[in-house]
């Protein structure tokens, strides 16, 4: 079995289904995001970025210890409107993290090199909670993930 026929298993897989406090299953929030990516242009790499987002919640891990969310602390940090544009469980797991960026981790994290990318994927991250949106199913994006992966 390839990783991307693996990978597909875990969108299909019952975890997939769980809505882990949002208004969306978490598989069709994570294919929500990669579609919000590729409308926007963006590189594959970067539209795999947001597909496999949460990735981890299908494997069972529900830790917030990381989760990618220093988009959503620069942009609390950096953007004092942010706060109130996320979802209650997204600002739940806000404060597990930290909560929102110092001034001093707002400087060093724009210093990274795809820190622009990280905030994107996060600003999908937050739009692809929509019930009233479908998104392609896992198989659409198979092939952009092909050439990414090692089988």
């Amino acid at each position: 079995m390839t990783a991307v026929e693996t990978i597909g298993e875990l969108f299909a897989s019952p975890a997939a289904h769980d809505y882990l406090g949002e208004p969306v299953p978490i598989g069709e929030h994570m294919r929500q995001a990669g579609a919000l990516a590729e409308a926007a242009g963006a590189e594959g790499a970067l539209v795999a970025a947001a597909l496999l987002h949460d990735i981890g919640h299908l494997l069972g891990d529900n830790t917030e210890d990381r989760h990618g969310k220093a988009g959503a602390r620069y942009l609390t940090g950096a953007d004092a409107d942010y706060l109130g544009l996320l979802s209650a469980e997204s600002v739940r797991t806000l404060s597990l993290q930290g909560g929102p960026m110092t001034a001093a981790e707002v400087t060093a994290f724009e210093e990274l090199p795809f820190f622009r990318d990280a905030v994107a994927v996060r600003r999908w991250d937050d739009q692809a909670k929509d019930p009233t949106v479908t998104a392609p199913p896992f198989a659409h994006f198979a092939p952009l993930l092909e050439p990414l992966v090692r089988s």
